[in-house]
């Protein structure tokens, strides 16, 4: 294990087990979605865009998985492991999900020099027949080729996602847009999704004005830090863009990821899988954030000698003057856990976990809230 606490997953059965744990959690996640939809805590346009992530994260699992699916094995070259981060999110590290955009922008050209799908299958054939040895070098071969297919398919999720924007129709003479954007922080190594609801009071709609699009998508981008408080966000782009006016803004952190298999996290979660001893496939927990921002009023501000610019006023959170500290208006944790560490958590009752929303995994799939 590095000081960074990531460590490589050298372990052929371990990576693949990794690799389904995660494709199946985030199967969990859309059906969580659902849930908060029938519970009108999301919207229907909030889901969508919450899929659509975890779809993105999905596609990057499986591509993970084809380019490590040799992981372990003498494939001629040494390729290295996954590196995951094993002390704090359970994901991977960020460096694996650079080297993957890297790898998408010289996807083509890797595959028009491999060879094909069946070229490859029935050369492992000969070899099987022939040669009676396992073609692990084929194999091999194989894999990097469904890597590279899989990157060149695109809609996975990246280090950015940069900024879409939907309208959502009109109010007098302004529009109403819904924007969302992504990051994977890497201070974290976890996947980091903004939502945010504003009007639009310009002559010109948003996404079509050619000058502010470019410089709102480079501003957001350059603030989707998980350390930057939504209240500085908000401000700060209501600031720069005086004819935008940022009504909602919600901040998702998806993790981290705990599984007694995998990571090495301390606190109440880690102890829950452990006694728990749950099987493979069973022996996990995610937890995620969401923080939200909600304007509260508009006042006026001079903007030189005849001129007034509209700025929004942002509610902050009132309970126990915690809203300072947080910078939101409200900030909820939730988790999703099968069945048996589900149980194993409600008997211990661990301290700070009685207002957690709980989400749980029966085991036929369905998603029940706790």
């Amino acid at each position: 294990m590095t000081d960074q606490g990531t460590s490589g997953l050298t372990d052929l059965f371990a990576s693949r087990r990794y690799f389904r744990k995660f494709q199946g959690i985030m199967a969990h996640m859309v059906r969580v979605a659902g849930v908060m939809e029938a519970e009108e805590q999301l919207n229907r346009d909030e889901v969508k865009i919450l899929i659509r992530y975890a779809a993105a994260l999905t596609f990057t699992f499986r591509a993970l998985s084809h380019k490590f699916l040799l992981v372990g094995r003498d494939t001629g070259r040494f390729f290295g492991s996954l590196e995951i981060d094993t002390r704090e999110s359970g994901f991977p590290a960020v460096e694996e999900i650079i080297t993957m955009a890297n790898d998408a922008q010289q996807a083509a050209r890797h595959l028009d020099q491999m060879p094909s799908e069946d070229q490859l299958k029935s050369e492992m054939v000969g070899v099987i027949l022939d040669e009676r040895k396992v073609p692990t070098k084929l194999q091999f071969a194989l894999s990097q080729r469904l890597y590279y297919e899989e990157l060149s398919k695109g809609d996975l999720f990246w280090a950015r996602n940069d900024p879409e924007i939907t309208w959502l129709g009109n109010d007098g003479d302004r529009r109403n847009f819904l924007m969302h954007w992504a990051v994977y922080d890497s201070q974290v190594n976890l996947p980091v999704i903004y939502i945010m609801e504003l009007e639009d009071s310009g002559k010109v709609a948003l996404p079509k004005d050619q000058r502010r699009w470019p410089e709102v998508q480079t501003h957001l981008m350059a603030q989707a830090l998980g350390g930057l408080k939504l209240m500085t966000i908000a401000k700060g782009f209501d600031e720069d863009f005086d004819d935008l006016h940022p009504k909602r803004l919600r901040r998702f952190h998806v993790g981290p990821m705990y599984s007694d298999a995998f990571t090495k996290q301390a606190g109440p979660l880690s102890q829950v899988l452990s006694q728990a001893r749950a099987p493979a496939g069973q022996d996990w927990a995610l937890v995620w954030t969401e923080e939200e921002l909600q304007s509260e009023r508009v006042i006026e501000e001079r903007d030189g000698w005849f001129s007034t610019v509209e700025r929004e006023v942002f509610a902050l959170d009132p309970f126990a003057g915690r809203g300072a500290e947080t910078g939101a208006t409200s900030m909820e944790r939730s988790i999703i856990l099968p069945q048996r560490p589900y149980q194993v958590l409600e008997e211990m009752q661990p301290a700070g976990f009685a207002s957690v929303r709980k989400f749980v995994v029966s085991p036929q799939g369905r998603v029940l809230r706790y």
